[in-house]
Formats: C-alpha cells, structure tokens, sequence
C-alpha cells in the first residue's frame, strides 16, 4: 500500500472510530484521544516566537513576579477557543464563513482586509522566529535560514493533502518536541519552585513597567489567526447526526481545549521560569532572543542554548505552517477565493524578507508584529461572541448568560489592554504605565 494509502486509510478509520464512539459503540480510556486533534492545531499559536522575547523580557527583569499575568490570559484563551470550536461543530460553518453570511458587505470586506494584513502578520513572527533559530543554531546567514524555514514549512504543508489525521499528528509531535525542550530546560536551570508557585498564584505588579510587560503578555495571547482557525478545525472534521451525538462532540472538544492549552500555558511558564532563573540574577537587562541565547551558552552551557533554539525552531515552523493555513481559511470564508498554497506560502514570507533587507531587528519585528495583531483581533472575538450568543444560529448550544457575562469580561480585559498598546507605541503617555 503506498503511503498516500495509509494516510487516507488512517483518517477514514479515525472517522469510523469517532462515529462509534458518539453513537455509543464505542467506549474506552482510548476514546478521547480520537477528539484530540483541533485545539492542539490551534495551540500551536499560544507558543510562537512572538510569546518568546515577551516570556523572555518578563522572566530576566521580574523573575517569578509575572507568572500570574500568564496564567490569567491562559484562562482566557481557553474560553475563547472553546466558543470558537462551538462554532464550527454545532453551525458546521468557520467564523469567517459566519460573518459573509450574517454581516453586510462593507463590514465583511473591512474584517478580511484586516484579518489578512494580521494573517501576514502573524506569519512574520513566525517565519521570522524559526529561520532566526536556524541561523543561530547553525551559524546561518538570516536570509539563508529564512530560506530552510520556507521549503520546510512548504513541505510540512503538503501533509494536509493527505488527510486530517496525519497533519493533527504532525503538529502534535511538534508540539511535544516544543514541551520536551521545556521540560529538559526545568531540570537544566535552577529553580525556586516555592517562588515559582508564589508567583503564579499571587498577583502582584512591582512597578509600572512590570504592568506594561503584563500587557503585553495578556495582549498578545488571545490571536486572531487561532479564534478564525478553531471554527475552521472543527466544522467537518466530525458530523454529529443528532443533538445527543453534538453535546458529546462538544464535550470532547472542551476536554481538548483544557488539555491543548494547559499544555500551551505550561510552555509558556516555563519560558518565563527559564529566563527567570537563568537571567534575573545577574542579566536582567536581557530581553531579546539573540541576547537570550548567548547569554546562556556561558551561563548553563552549549546543550541549554541548543536546547532552547531547538524549541524555537519547532515553534517557528509548525506556528508558520499554521498560519498558513489560517490565511488561506480566513480568505476563502470572507471572499471564497482560493488560491494554491505554494502561491499563499510565497505571499506570506515577503513581508519577512523585506524586514530583513531592511535591517530591521528580527525581535523588534516580533514585537511590532504583535501591535498589528492588536488592531485585528477586537474583530473576531466580539463577531464569536455575537454568533455563539444567538439562539437562532446555536439554538439550544447558544452560550448560557453566565458564559456570555464571562465571554464578555474576557474580551473587555483583551481589548481594553490591546488598545493600552496600540496608544504605548502610538507615544500616547498613560498614567501609570511605564
């Protein structure tokens, strides 16, 4: 049997598995794991290279202080994800294809504008911070990096094409690398634990640019890329024929969204505990990815640096191969235009390539990525919420009140924030923050 074969063959029988198991014909502590597939995709957007310099730049200045920061906007993304999934599998529509159906052409048209210049965005970050491991990890020129990333990514791409199952697996494995580098990082650097603890559990800011970086941490979690995407995952990956088969379905996937971005919140701790216990002491001025990465060559050796490039690289391509993804999802929902993926893969990586002929700082570029990501992202998050509230789209999945009230705090916190850094870097002086 050619591989082709088995990749189909092992989504028609994932599909086959899923449907006894909704219709009850199959139980099992296996059974979960056939739901586990949409949110650790979209996981994937919670550890990219633009959550590394802020981890890094909060765990150096503040140490264990701003753990709570990243707790608190996990929290938050897991609500969101959770009513995006919701969405695909209950209207079996992505989020994109819900705001052409429901709003005028004007709004429709200016969401896709927006949320492709945040799609390109999003992929300059990553793009940016896989070929900036590369280059690091192996001595590269960045534009020869760049160019590894992009057959790299264009190659992981293709798996889609051989079913849902194998790419959901592909993404997993580099989602676990991700985790593993972090978990052999714990054992690598000294850590308080009892301050670790302390810092997750007990809210504190100790000065106004501690709250300036919190912003930054909790701005940049919720993306816009993950809340159009999770719909998407989800719409016809599984079909349930009834509404007992569709509460099990949704039950699953709110499993899965708990796990995949405890998972994500984890790795992003442990970034900060990183940097924190390797940097706070004596380098607390670090705070780019460069300046992390030969600063801890001296301090805990060649394997904790290489360890560490390694995570980025695989944040890097898998979060670029997402976003691509995304991209192409977001355009065919609003418009219905559909363009190859070697043409979509070209499109994206431009702006990065026009960063680097610029000069321009790779990690500044992050940086300045995420202030493009906030303009975009009040858009899709008040559309799932307007959708995921109304009883004639979800009928008797639409949110209960105090989800809605929940929802609604969430996205109050994110916005509110997003808009305290477009006014940061506009030069807008706010009382209080640094």
């Amino acid at each position: 049997m050619s591989n082709l074969g088995r990749a189909s063959s092992l989504t028609e029988r994932t599909n086959e598995a899923i449907a006894n198991a909704l219709s009850g014909r199959k139980r099992g502590l296996m059974t979960p794991l056939l739901f586990i597939g949409p949110a650790v995709i979209a996981s994937i957007a919670y550890m990219d290279p633009g959550n590394f310099a802020t981890n890094i730049q909060a765990g150096s200045k503040y140490g264990y202080s701003l753990l709570w920061v990243v707790v608190v906007a996990n929290v938050i993304a897991m609500l969101f994800q959770a009513l995006s999934a919701k969405l695909g599998i209950v209207t079996q529509k992505n989020l994109a294809e819900m705001c052409r159906d429901q709003f005028s052409q004007p709004v429709v048209w200016g969401m896709w504008v927006v949320s492709e210049v945040a799609a390109m965005a999003t992929d300059l970050a990553e793009f940016l911070g896989g070929a900036l491991a590369l280059s690091l990890l192996f001595h590269l020129p960045l534009v020869v990096g760049m160019g590894v990333t992009a057959v790299v990514t264009y190659v992981l791409l293709m798996v889609e094409k051989r079913g849902f199952r194998p790419f959901e697996l592909m993404i997993g494995s580099l989602v676990g690398l991700i985790a593993l580098c972090y978990l052999i990082q714990m054992f690598i650097v000294p850590v308080d634990w009892a301050a670790a603890g302390m810092g997750m559990l007990m809210p504190q800011l100790p000065d106004a640019q501690a709250l300036t970086i919190s912003v930054g941490i909790i701005g940049a979690t919720v993306m816009p890329h993950a809340i159009f995407l999770h719909s998407g995952l989800t719409q016809h990956r599984t079909n349930a024929k009834n509404a007992g088969e569709r509460h099990k379905l949704l039950r699953f996937s709110n499993i899965e969204v708990v796990l995949a971005l405890s998972v994500a919140g984890l790795v992003n701790i442990a970034m900060v505990i990183m940097a924190s216990s390797a940097f706070h002491a004596g380098h607390s001025d670090v705070a780019e990815i460069e300046t992390a990465y030969h600063t801890l060559t001296p301090l805990l050796g060649v394997g904790a640096a290489g360890v560490f490039l390694l995570s980025l690289i695989a944040s890097g391509i898998s979060s670029s191969v997402v976003g691509t993804m995304a991209g192409q999802m977001i355009m065919q929902g609003f418009v219905g235009f559909h363009i190859p993926v070697w043409l979509r893969r070209l499109v994206t990586m431009v702006p990065a390539f026009v960063v680097v002929a610029l000069g321009v700082n790779a990690t500044d570029a992050l940086v300045y990525s995420q202030v493009v990501l906030s303009l975009a992202l009040p858009g899709p998050m008040i559309a799932l919420l307007i959708f995921t509230c109304r009883r004639d789209i979800m009928g008797e999945f639409a949110n209960s009140h105090l989800t809605t009230v929940i929802s609604i705090i969430g996205a109050i916190i994110i916005v509110t924030l997003n808009i305290v850094l477009l006014l940061q870097f506009a030069g807008v002086v706010i009382p209080g923050f640094a």
